[in-house]
């Protein structure tokens, strides 16, 4: 193997692919640093390689190495070849430049390198090498299988992690406060607004909400904004807090001849 492998290795390096040594039939880096050892100096390379040991070949990932977008099979627990399916379906994965069949069954797209951060998507048995990564490649083994490439298009095109994410696992749209109520004598409206608030918006809307029953009477009950609080998702001890912190706002905004008044008038 020792041979092939040195051979497929100045392949890489040709293509301008760092490379370096894996242990035998492992995955676990040969070098001191592992993927940062990752070289095309071809003399190197054969000093690694020509040693008569039987070192897997491993490929750094990310430029000047390619992006490989790793399908994984894990039998019965599933694999990756329906969300593989899905990209395809959506343009995402177009242009690969090779795709290589793992020991395990699964698939290595490979794409022109990036500096993409790795990513994982375990529920889609999806996994993402890019710049700070690395694989291994033909005609490295893991428990005497090997790495066969199965097809060589060719392509020059560049993988979206992004927005293969967004595709297969897009995040809820963030809800839209509603528009506050008029003020009124009837403080049920107020109550049912804050109620409605999603999150981010509670904690303000509570106070908003508060002040409004305050403006119209200093001693308002505000009970029920407090329970419509709580069905929106706060806390008591915030719904306190909040409310408390109305109560003492209403008052410093108390007209200067209401607080004579209720001093007892001017001195």
């Amino acid at each position: 193997m020792t041979d092939a492998t040195l051979r497929q290795a100045l392949a890489y390096v040709r293509s301008g692919w760092p490379v370096f040594p894996c242990l035998p039939g492992q995955k676990i880096p040969a070098t001191r640093h592992g993927y940062l050892d990752a070289t095309t100096d071809e003399q190197q390379i054969s000093d690694w390689f020509s040693r008569g040991s039987r070192w897997n070949l491993a490929i750094a990932t990310g430029a000047p190495g390619p992006d490989i977008l790793d399908i994984d099979q894990h039998g019965p627990a599933g694999n990756g070849f329906a969300a593989f399916a899905k990209l395809r379906r959506a343009g995402l994965i177009d242009g690969a430049a090779a795709y290589v069949r793992t020991p395990a069954g699964g698939m290595h797209a490979y794409f022109t390198g990036s500096d993409q951060h790795n990513g994982r998507l375990p529920s889609h048995h999806l996994d993402f090498r890019s710049h700070g990564g690395y694989i291994l490649a033909p005609p490295s083994k893991i428990a005497g299988k090997r790495y066969e490439l199965i097809a060589r298009p060719g392509g020059r095109g560049t993988l979206d992690w992004a927005a293969i994410t967004r595709l297969l696992e897009p995040q809820p749209q963030p809800q839209r406060p509603q528009p506050p109520p008029a003020p009124g004598p009837n403080h049920a409206h107020l109550a049912q607004w804050v109620a409605s608030q999603p999150e981010g918006n509670r904690n303000a809307g509570l106070f908003w909400a508060a002040n409004r029953a305050l403006d119209t009477d200093q001693a308002a009950d505000l009970s029920p904004l407090a329970v419509a609080a709580r069905q929106a998702g706060l806390g008591d001890k915030e719904i306190t807090r909040t409310l408390d912190s109305a109560r003492a706002t209403a008052q410093n905004h108390t007209h200067p001849r209401d607080r004579q008044a209720e001093a007892g008038g001017p001195e």
